[in-house]
């Protein structure tokens, strides 16, 4: 009895206690400059319920884009992996020999992964409804979620930057519009950079000022600058073109830029009518948002990849603005519609709440939930809640879906390129985040007795960007102890 209130009493004061960091750690730490009382770590295997390891386990920090793993975790607990969102297309009018006398309306349910190919294919699937021609207006009904989750400013200053993109109940691409920068050579032998939208709309028009220039691909973003100025006529805008200068370096070869020139609704518009135009169908309408009108009719509708697929797109690259979209879909489903993202915030804590361990209300007040997406700076979450819930989904049937979205080690996603030299490569499953004073990384090892370790490790610092060397002798320390 003497031995079981040691262990109780020893297992207490671990949880708020300063537990001794590996010597590889605590010295990679000290040599970028980083306190430890700035750094959460928490190491646990999928096989104990207790953490061997935690330091300031309880401390509430911001996670940055490590936050994908609760809301990835949620939805394909409360959705399930087979979860899928639908579009449909209704016409509010009469057809007659392939004409429709009215309007066109589409009603979108926050799909995340919606793009040009699957536009297309609900095209095509409304000509072989019967309709060639619209001789009315095309009408966007974005109700399902609220009208303020697009109202809100930008992250930073780079309001052009696809990761600034806000969510929208229609959202055709995630309004992106990727440049492709290539090396091509000319005449002169010189070469000279060629800059093309991948999907390309008449409505944006590009001026490149770009210059080739030989030296190192290191860093190539930062040669280039862009401007973004809008085209209109008759005091309405038709259109935007992007102007580019700056230098590229022949070492780069062929490289991506990912910017959201338009809005969810320009976007929608103009992707329409380009592929309604490439169909053979006819259009001479405007663009209208509004909720369905109650004399429309269904003509078809279409559903997306399964949730499984969704999030392993979200969590392989942290797309930003599939979280968002994912956290106003639990909205939606579990709280009301229209979607909010404080709503959102509602169903994952309700969940958290009823998950086989134990969460107390002050985790639960210490964990803030803005967007899901980790792209924020009010977020917050402590190391063990996080541990916990990895502990949780290991052993939940959703166990095989959310562990494959996370990136691989060395291999994938957004960690391909860490530690490639290391044993263990090729045997984590990890999420990272980063923000400016923020880095993050939490998920699965399998350590070299093939046994699987949890970690988690979440820095708030000023030179938080530097941690990388300790977060990966963490990750080797872990996969080498016995």
């Amino acid at each position: 009895m003497k031995k079981r209130l040691i262990y109780i009493i020893f297992a207490l004061t671990s949880l708020t206690s300063h537990a001794e960091l590996t010597s590889t750690v605590a010295e990679a730490l000290k040599k970028s400059g980083i306190p430890q009382e700035n750094v959460a770590i928490v190491v646990q295997s999928v096989d104990n319920s207790n953490a061997s390891v935690i330091h300031n386990g309880n401390k509430s920090l911001n996670p940055a884009s490590v936050m994908k793993l609760v809301t990835s975790n949620a939805a394909l607990d409360l959705l399930t992996p087979a979860y899928r969102w639908k579009t449909e297309i209704y016409q509010d009018g009469v057809v007659t020999s392939g004409v429709l006398n009215g309007n066109l309306v589409i009603k979108g349910y926050g799909d995340p992964n919606f793009r040009v190919q699957d536009f297309w294919r609900l095209l095509m699937s409304l000509q072989q409804s019967g309709i060639k021609e619209i001789k009315g207006d095309l009408i966007i009904d974005k109700s399902y979620f609220s009208k303020n989750v697009a109202g809100k400013n930008s992250f930073d200053n780079q309001v052009w930057r696809a990761y600034n993109a806000t969510p929208s109940a229609f959202l055709v691409n995630g309004r992106n519009t990727s440049f492709k920068f290539t090396v091509v050579p000319n005449t002169s032998n010189k070469g000279q950079v060629d800059i093309v939208q991948e999907f390309a709309l008449p409505e944006l028009e590009i001026i490149n000022n770009i210059r080739l220039v030989p030296g190192s691909c290191n860093d190539w973003r930062n040669h280039i600058s862009y401007n973004v100025n809008v085209e209109e006529k008759n005091g309405i805008e038709i259109g935007k073109s992007v102007t580019f200068s700056g230098t590229f370096s022949p070492d780069c070869a062929q490289k991506y830029l990912e910017l959201s020139v338009f809005n969810d609704d320009q976007y929608a518009f103009y992707t329409f009518k380009k592929l309604w135009a490439d169909l053979g169908g006819k259009f001479s309408g405007q663009l209208k948002t509004q909720d369905m009108p109650a004399s429309a009719v269904k003509v078809t509708e279409q559903f997306s990849s399964p949730l499984s697929d969704v999030i392993r797109e979200m969590n392989k690259w942290s797309n930003n603005l599939m979280a968002r979209q994912l956290l106003l879909t639990l909205a939606a489903e579990k709280i009301a519609i229209p979607a909010t993202e404080a709503n959102g915030a509602i169903a994952i804590k309700n969940w958290l709440s009823n998950q086989p361990f134990k969460v107390d209300n002050l985790k639960l007040d210490e964990l803030v939930i803005e967007n899901g997406s980790g792209l924020s700076r009010t977020e917050r979450i402590n190391a063990l809640l996080l541990s916990q819930m990895l502990f949780s989904a290991y052993h939940s049937p959703i166990m095989p879906e959310f562990m494959s979205s996370l990136p691989i080690l060395a291999l994938d996603g957004t960690i391909m390129k860490r530690l490639k030299d290391s044993p263990a490569a090729n045997r984590a499953h990890l999420k990272t985040g980063s923000l400016d004073g923020v880095s993050a990384i939490a998920g699965y090892i399998l350590d070299k007795q093939n046994k699987r370790q949890i970690i988690v490790m979440i820095v708030n610092h000023e030179k938080a960007s530097a941690s990388k060397t300790a977060q990966d002798a963490l990750i080797d320390w872990v996969y080498s102890q016995p």
